[in-house]
């Protein structure tokens, strides 16, 4: 039985969850850290990028049905925990930015991981303050 992008998401989502309640809590590990859009609480999800200067980039392996997307974009406002350092900022999605583009720019290890799981990848921004 062939795989849809459905139950690909599904899939990885529930081997995601396991794995990231244990990755989140590693001080090196970059989180993203998102508000609720249903609850206003704080969602953090572990995840790979690069800083470059006052920016943050990141690739969603499955764009707008990843819940962090989802909370994006009811609210912006996010901060990124990186090299164990907080840091507020402002989250942009970027449809419009070539993804596989941007993968090549960012660490292999975490591009390798997103082309092999995503299915719907959508590039984001976070603009970071100060």
């Amino acid at each position: 039985m062939p795989s849809t992008p459905e139950s690909k998401y599904r899939n990885v989502t529930r081997f995601q969850r396991l794995l990231n309640s244990a990755v989140r809590h590693l001080p090196t590990q970059t989180v993203l850290e998102t508000t609720g859009r249903v609850s206003g609480q704080p969602r953090r999800t572990p995840l790979g990028g690069r800083r470059v200067g006052d920016t943050f980039w990141l690739v969603s392996e499955f764009g707008e049905l990843s819940q962090y997307v989802r909370n994006i974009k009811a609210n912006p406002k996010v901060r990124v925990r990186i090299m164990g350092r907080w840091h507020t900022g402002t989250a942009h999605l970027l449809p419009d930015d070539d993804p596989q583009a941007r993968l090549r720019t960012l660490p292999r290890f975490n591009s390798a991981a997103v082309k092999a799981m995503g299915s719907s990848l959508l590039t984001v921004r976070v603009d970071l303050e100060g």
